[in-house]
């Protein structure tokens, strides 16, 4: 069984640039401003790798069960 990821967008960062939503379409939504996650809690995903460490102001965050940072990259 795989291990779900949770993922988190900060709303104080965010600035609703629309990135994370074209390069992870239907893992986030642009709502009243911010970006937000479909869910928070997904399947390990690649796209939403690629958001997290496309997202201009570092809003996205990506860690394992545990906590372990897995986006954006360090």
């Amino acid at each position: 069984m795989t291990e779900q990821w949770r993922v988190s967008v900060d709303p104080e960062r965010c600035v609703a640039s629309g990135m994370c939503a074209a390069t992870a379409p239907g893992r986030f939504a642009i709502v009243d401003g911010v970006s937000r996650p479909i869910s928070g809690l997904i399947d390990p995903d690649d796209a939403v790798v690629d958001a997290a460490d496309m997202c201009p102001v570092e809003a996205i965050e990506v860690r394992t069960p545990t906590g372990h940072l897995i986006a954006p990259s360090p």
